[in-house]
């Protein structure tokens, strides 16, 4: 039976509690988390490199659980740790031209991916047009799951446990997700509703 590793790579800022990623990662005891030195003002030299630092250190194939920036670095990563990935999980790439504290990742990278991948877009994104998000797909040679009105899919946008993202991630991990056990579903209170 096959094994992979997962790592999950947060996006700008970090994915906080409550967030999907945050949860998945606390359900999933071997995944690894790549950790940023800094979260606010990011670099591509040292996101990327943190990230290639991780998929080289990991004992089996990856599959990468990515959001927004960090879905970006992802597509950034060397040859070397590219051919340790098995899959990507990409959800709500973010566009590096659209913000200037991001612009160091621009130019995002149009070349296929040496992996099985799947993007994840919403069609009300305020980080990323959802006709964006598709040709980032098209150029990565993605999967495409075009979400409705989801926002960034965060917490924001009311995405914590996120069963759908849950159900992609089984259909990469392959064989390894089928020992990826089915969450307890918590109800989501908005922030803003509190």
């Amino acid at each position: 039976m096959s094994t992979t590793s997962i790592i999950i790579v947060p996006g700008w800022r970090d994915s906080g509690p409550g967030h999907w990623q945050s949860l998945w990662a606390e359900r999933l005891p071997h995944a690894r988390r790549v950790v940023q030195d800094d979260w606010i003002t990011p670099t591509r030299l040292a996101w990327v490199g943190q990230l290639e630092k991780t998929v080289l250190a990991a004992p089996h194939p990856v599959v990468i659980v990515a959001h927004s920036l960090g879905c970006i670095a992802t597509t950034h990563i060397g040859p070397e740790a590219a051919a340790r990935v098995c899959g990507a999980l990409l959800v709500a790439p973010a566009d590096p031209e659209r913000r200037a504290i991001l612009n160091d990742f621009a130019p995002v990278p149009y070349a296929a991916l040496p992996y099985r991948s799947i993007v994840v877009a919403s069609s009300n994104d305020p980080y990323c047009p959802i006709r964006l998000a598709g040709a980032y797909a098209r150029a990565w040679g993605s999967e495409f799951v075009r979400m409705q009105n989801a926002g960034h899919i965060n917490i924001d946008s009311g995405h914590g446990e996120w069963p759908l993202g849950w159900a992609l991630l089984q259909s990469l991990d392959g064989e390894a997700g089928a020992r990826l056990a089915q969450p307890t579903l918590r109800p989501y209170a908005s922030p803003a509703a509190a």
